[in-house]
């Protein structure tokens, strides 16, 4: 057993854990994973813990979570849950393919190439980077490493491992693949994971990902995800974030699209402390699209970031932002999407918009959409509403002798419905349409998807 204890405060702590643990992250890992470590770990030590300074992170400070101790499992660990037990109480029945992640570990009892067709590659990060090191050459951190984000940094300082998924040229996953993410300790933990997925020329994939504590100990997360569709792809990307109030849950994810690849993601946040989700999108080539949606329920004094970057770097391309949140309590929230349509990227089509309800006088909202426009023959629009449920439309309900609980959650379910209804995974919308309703009515209470 090697958990590596020590408290993870100022930036200097975690830059002395990393000179302390550097034999045990480097052991058993892939070069190509280790070379970065080092100039990682001093582009980090350069920023430290973004605060309200950072014009990127002015709506979330992060750094109070840091200043808890927390434990690092920095070498892999077994026996921690019975994954049987958890799937048959948790997980929805979805006709897809099933793996586990504990603790930003791939669970060795997943056995997820033996349904998947022919030339797939899928499983630990660690493993296929020591075993097939060429598939990840041209690709690891080609785009997180291009972030000054300092937890983009800090991830690959102290990467072990994570999921990796190549799907070869025309090669179609007819299921989804759905990835379990379990959080489990009697302690205070902090976990560190990185993700891949290769989507060669004219492939198809859909991602379900659930993020789950299972256990009421402090959790800080912090993944990242590199995803790169080819030419001629469609790939989805769907997450439900369910986690204890005492968790605070990074996650960044890049994706790059080659020529007449279609993305859409989807990001879900049912529950949790503190989230926040940075995504980048960047247009390579002609004639791609990005759908890109996200909705988030908070109450009591839980906080959801989105932050979100699409890079319109090629002509002819399309993108269109939904983000929604209902807040309720003393609960917060921030959006800031920036679109940047680059001089050679003519005929753009960018979209965003961002509509917040708040369910209480104390629920607070930030909002900051952005354009930066430098070519002319575009098509692109903003817009943010922060208000509360339409009284007009309850009194409406209400007249026709429906229940006021009932016509507050009729109206929400309605304004939810806009982004569930973009899930393409019939069985998965519905699922979420049933957490969002139980959720809606405090059902949800604790990471249980």
């Amino acid at each position: 057993m090697s958990i590596i204890h020590d408290k993870i405060a100022p930036a200097d702590q975690l830059v002395s854990l990393f000179e302390k643990s550097r034999e045990i992250l480097n052991r058993g890992s892939s070069p190509i994973l280790n070379r970065m470590r080092e100039v990682s770990i001093k582009r980090f030590a350069q920023t430290g813990i973004p605060g309200f300074k950072n014009e990127d992170y002015k709506y979330t400070n992060l750094k109070p979570a840091f200043e808890k101790s927390y434990s690092q499992e920095l070498v892999r660990e077994s026996g921690l849950i019975n994954l049987n037990e958890v799937y048959s109480r948790n997980i929805p029945e979805l006709d897809a393919h099933l793996v586990f992640i504990v603790n930003g570990w791939f669970y060795s009892g997943n056995k997820p190439g033996s349904e998947l067709p022919n030339g797939v590659v899928f499983g630990s990060l660690e493993q296929i980077a020591n075993d097939r090191p060429e598939l990840l050459q041209n690709y690891l951190n080609r785009q997180a490493g291009l972030s000054d984000d300092p937890f983009v940094t800090l991830n690959t300082a102290f990467t072990k491992d994570g999921f990796f998924i190549y799907i070869p040229k025309g090669v179609i996953v007819e299921k989804p693949i759905q990835i379990i993410n379990l959080l489990s300790s009697d302690e205070n933990l902090s976990v560190t994971q990185r993700n891949m997925v290769i989507a060669e020329p004219g492939s198809r994939i859909k991602l379900v990902i659930c993020d789950q504590t299972l256990s009421p100990a402090s959790f800080i997360t912090n993944s990242v995800s590199e995803i790169f569709a080819g030419e001629d792809t469609l790939v989805d990307v769907y997450t439900i974030q369910n986690l204890n109030n005492q968790s605070t849950a990074i996650s960044s994810a890049f994706y790059k699209l080659q020529r007449n690849s279609i993305v859409t993601t989807g990001a879900i946040s049912l529950h949790g402390g503190m989230i926040r989700n940075n995504l980048k999108i960047t247009f390579s080539g002609d004639h791609s699209e990005a759908n890109v949606n996200g909705i988030s329920f908070t109450d009591q004094k839980q906080h959801v970031d989105n932050f979100t970057v699409i890079e319109h770097a090629s002509p002819n391309c399309l993108s269109n932002q939904i983000y929604k949140n209902i807040l309720d309590d003393e609960s917060t929230g921030a959006f800031a999407g920036r679109i940047h349509v680059a001089r050679d990227a003519q005929q753009t089509n960018a979209f965003q918009r961002n509509n917040n309800v708040l369910l209480s006088d104390k629920a607070r909202m930030q909002t900051k959409p952005q354009l930066i426009i430098d070519a002319d023959d575009v098509k692109c629009s903003h817009g943010a509403t922060v208000g509360q449920i339409d009284k007009d439309a309850l009194f409406f309900l209400r007249s026709r002798g429906i229940g006021e609980k009932e016509a507050r959650m009729m109206l929400m379910n309605a304004f939810a419905h806009e982004v569930i209804q973009k899930i393409s995974i019939q069985s998965l919308r519905d699922r979420i349409d049933e957490l969002i309703e139980k959720r809606l009515n405090g059902e949800i209470t604790r990471g249980h998807i």
